[in-house]
């Protein structure tokens, strides 16, 4: 086995990389521009020149890299494969077999929600779990569970996706996915965001949200000076996911559950407001699981990517 390995995030707007050694020591990180453009079809030639440029200006030979750990926006199959990643406009795409054929070392490929959470577990919030629920809390809701030290993905690549669990049958406006009532219109940054425009605009009721931009950060800047509107929308945002997460509990029975993604850096209240309704409806085998902040930010799917290769 090489001394050496790499980890790929593939984001939407740029390609994140890792140098690693095999026992998770970062040795560099950089990142490189997603060209999404005719279907997506630069970004893996891209990933796999940046590699060989690494190599080349490190002095590490590819027969020290023990492989190439990617995360992509979207469901991936046990094979390396994914039918659909929207945000990269690639259709059907085999991951694995196009880096191989270019480097010829182990690939493997994962969902990048799921690549976070094995990065977590090795490396972070979660570090000495085995099982582990993380969510991210970005734009959208993004999930990755970890069993027995290993990602569930499921026979569809699906597993995880704690965003789109539902959780409101009274929603008019539809999901991302197409489906309405999913987690991720109340728990992202987005639907915190929109849930405080619709109490601002249901009365006149003085708020400091009224005072410029909503957003989730003001939101729970607001909640910390007790803002009673705010107040209001945090609550809610703690029961839907609360709530949710004590039903996946009963199902995984975490050691612990790492919460990730922007809204995260609104720090110790998010844990204290979610922990609360979790703990009401948690299990009762499960209600002391501990809620913990992810702790390597936008690292964490580098990380995970690696741990693919070392796991």
């Amino acid at each position: 086995m090489g001394m050496y390995c790499f980890g790929i995030d593939v984001g939407g707007t740029t390609v994140k990389c890792g140098l690693f050694k095999i026992d998770g020591t970062l040795v560099e990180k950089w990142e490189i521009t997603t060209h999404s453009e005719n279907s997506g079809e630069r970004i893996l030639p891209d990933v796999a020149q940046a590699i060989l440029d690494k190599c080349q200006t490190t002095g590490i030979p590819l027969n020290q890299v023990s492989g190439v750990g990617v995360g992509v926006p979207g469901p991936v199959k046990a094979d390396g494969t994914l039918d659909c990643a929207v945000n990269l406009h690639w259709g059907y795409k085999n991951i694995v077999k196009e880096l191989e054929d270019i480097l010829h070392v182990p690939v493997k490929a994962a969902n990048d929600a799921n690549v976070a959470a094995l990065g977590e577990m090795w490396k972070g919030g979660g570090t000495g779990a085995n099982n582990m629920i993380m969510v991210t809390l970005g734009t959208g809701v993004g999930g990755g569970i970890i069993v027995d030290g290993k990602i569930v993905a499921g026979s569809h690549g699906a597993g995880g996706e704690i965003g789109h669990a539902h959780v409101e049958d009274n929603m008019v406006e539809p999901c991302n996915c197409g489906n309405r009532g999913c987690l991720e219109q109340f728990a992202s940054a987005t639907g915190i965001a929109r849930m405080a425009r619709e109490e601002l605009n249901a009365s006149q009721e003085p708020s400091l949200l009224r005072q410029g931009n909503v957003s989730a950060k003001t939101v729970f800047d607001a909640y910390k000076e007790k803002d009673d509107l705010a107040t209001r929308v945090v609550e809610r945002f703690g029961n839907y996911l609360g709530t949710a997460l004590a039903c996946f509990s009963v199902v995984v029975d975490p050691d612990v559950i790492v919460l990730g993604g922007g809204v995260s850096r609104a720090g110790d209240v998010l844990i204290d407001c979610v922990g609360k309704y979790y703990r009401e409806d948690a299990f009762q085998g499960c209600k002391d699981t501990q809620l913990v902040l992810a702790r390597l930010g936008n690292d964490a799917g580098i990380y995970g990517a690696a741990k693919l290769i070392v796991s």
